[in-house]
């Protein structure tokens, strides 16, 4: 019986809701969670914190819609003060000794600034920060009037923030939800927008690569870029504006547009390991701007019409043309019974049946590729590959060494 109280008490002043937009602040989520750095000068620290921020939003909604509304905002908060702390340990200007010091402590838990130091810190030793800051002023007011906004429920300041308040029976009606639903969200869209910004203090990629000038001249990255609906929905365009006048930005800008613009097919091999074979006369006069394993799998492709798919990495990694397959089971599970391990010897195997096609495996400057062919490869097509590769490899040893 007692048990029966405790579960009629425990929700006594808890109200569940239902978050309407819930599947698309998942979605739109993604865009913050995909924009990994690959800055090492931080331990890889900033992208722990952008995880971590991005779930801590995720609390937020799950806690908000089981009813504890105090916990989602303390979540909120939380997130932006994750934001500030990542750009703390990544930005602050002192010696690498100290900055070493101070990430130690803060992994070992050990005597760490709170948010008002490190914001003083920031101002003083903070290059990006204080770029920012001096060129983003609405974004930082919006961000610190924001805080004071999620510290009235976190520190429940007013009748309306207390449950026995806000839920009792005579205070609960339909408008009266819905508002609050509203105005949750609101705050929600807002602390997206402030962790996204400040990821940016780290590097400018995930803004800089919406552009197609500067996407088609860089180097693959795991970063990948907001969306143009992202940055529509939670960052003001005149904030974008302002962030594009800062050093962070403008030196990115200008580091990559001085490289060579790949163009769409090229592109679509380094990024997307997509090889348009119809469209070889393009991609030849610009193989000097791929990875070795593009130079090869697109060398093997333009010297084979046969070959449809390439696998490299043991199957990890797959390059796929705009030719079809005769295989009618498509999945990797037939393939993986070929056992690659099996392949890595100094021996070639030619023509293996794979369901209605056939592997060639070649060994390439050390390295194994598995061509997925439709008919049986004979010897000119054999050495029309090896040559292929052999003296697109030359061309691109030959450059390394001008």
């Amino acid at each position: 019986m007692f048990d029966s109280y405790i579960e009629g008490r425990k929700r006594e002043n808890i109200r569940s809701l239902s978050l309407p937009n819930k599947g698309k602040f998942y979605e739109d989520l993604i865009n913050i969670e995909n924009s990994w750095t690959g800055r090492i000068d931080c331990e890889n620290l900033s992208n722990a914190f952008v995880m971590e921020a991005a779930q801590q939003i995720i609390n937020a909604i799950e806690v908000f819609e089981q009813g504890y509304f105090d916990c989602a905002y303390y979540s909120l908060r939380s997130a932006v003060e994750l934001a500030t702390t990542m750009v703390y340990l990544a930005d602050t200007g002192m010696p690498d000794g100290e900055k070493t010091s101070l990430i130690s402590a803060w992994k070992e838990t050990k005597k760490f600034p709170m948010k008002k130091e490190m914001i003083s810190q920031l101002l003083k030793n903070g290059n990006v920060f204080i770029d920012m800051k001096n060129k983003m002023p609405d974004f930082f007011n919006s961000a610190k009037t924001l805080e004071q906004k999620l510290n009235k429920y976190v520190h429940k300041q007013g009748p309306e923030h207390f449950y026995v308040s806000r839920n009792h029976p005579l205070n609960i009606q339909k408008t009266y939800d819905y508002e609050f639903i509203k105005s949750f969200e609101s705050y929600l869209k807002q602390c997206i927008g402030v962790v996204a910004v400040m990821r940016l203090a780290i590097d400018a990629l995930p803004i800089i690569l919406m552009d197609e000038e500067i996407l088609y001249r860089c180097v693959v990255s795991m970063t990948e870029a907001y969306s143009a609906d992202f940055v529509d929905e939670y960052i003001d365009q005149s904030i974008i504006d302002a962030y594009k006048t800062t050093e962070i930005y403008q030196g990115t800008y200008n580091f990559f547009i001085r490289e060579e613009k790949k163009n769409e097919y090229v592109f679509n091999i380094v990024n997307n390991q997509y090889i348009d074979s119809s469209k070889i006369k393009e991609i030849l006069p610009q193989l000097h701007l791929m990875p070795k394993d593009d130079i090869i799998c697109t060398s093997i492709v333009y010297a084979c019409d046969k070959v449809v798919k390439i696998y490299t990495y043991n199957g990890l990694l797959t390059y796929f043309t705009d030719r079809n397959t005769n295989r009618t089971v498509h999945s990797l599970s037939m393939l993986r019974a070929l056992n690659f391990e099996n392949f890595a010897t100094a021996l070639e195997k030619i023509n293996q049946r794979y369901g209605e096609t056939y592997i060639s495996v070649f060994l390439f400057d050390e390295g194994y590729y598995y061509a997925e062919h439709n008919d049986k490869l004979d010897d000119d097509d054999i050495s029309r590959i090896r040559y292929m590769v052999s003296t697109n490899l030359l061309k691109l040893k030959n450059a390394d060494c001008t």
